[in-house]
């Protein structure tokens, strides 16, 4: 009598489940289609995530890219802003490096020289700044350390001045 009992009511469950099931996807497909949106509203839908300048005003970053602020550090006095940010995402290297290359020489960066590897150094000078992006690919993440320090003149250098 309870082996009966217990089989009509998994029979029950498994009914009412697959019932629940059918109701779900066939509303699924009842949805009505919205109408048309604006030229202005596709456009902005299609331009996907906007790139953002962080604490070195020229130097663009994607938004899909993320601050460790753990091991970042920047240095600001009115005229001069150094130091380094570190950031981390789900972005792929490749990707990267063509955003930097296209977007620092906007920013009039003149891109000085680069190594390309699993690390990727890039490397950029402006009149009295240079910056240095290196771009590491991890297996889910990727790292992006961008160096940013100013440029010494030849009366900078050395212990005495």
């Amino acid at each position: 009598m309870k082996q009966t009992r217990r089989n009509l009511t998994l029979m029950m469950l498994a009914a009412m489940g697959l019932a629940f099931l059918l109701v779900v996807s066939g509303c699924t497909g009842m949805q009505t289609k919205k109408s048309e949106p604006s030229s202005s509203a596709a456009t902005k839908k299609d331009e996907g995530p906007v790139p953002l300048y962080y604490d070195f005003g020229d130097v663009l970053v994607p938004s899909e890219l993320k601050i460790n602020k753990k091991t970042s550090f920047v240095f600001q006095t009115p005229g001069l802003s150094a130091g380094v940010l570190s950031l981390k995402g789900r972005v792929e290297g490749s990707s990267l490096i063509a955003f930097f290359e296209n977007n620092m020489a906007k920013d009039a960066w003149k891109k000085v020289s680069s190594f390309k590897s699993p690390r990727t150094i890039l490397m950029f000078q402006k009149e009295n700044r240079w910056c240095v992006i290196n771009i590491t690919d991890g297996d889910f993440t990727t790292s992006v350390e961008i160096w940013v320090a100013p440029t010494m003149t030849e009366s900078d250098t050395g212990l005495m001045k």
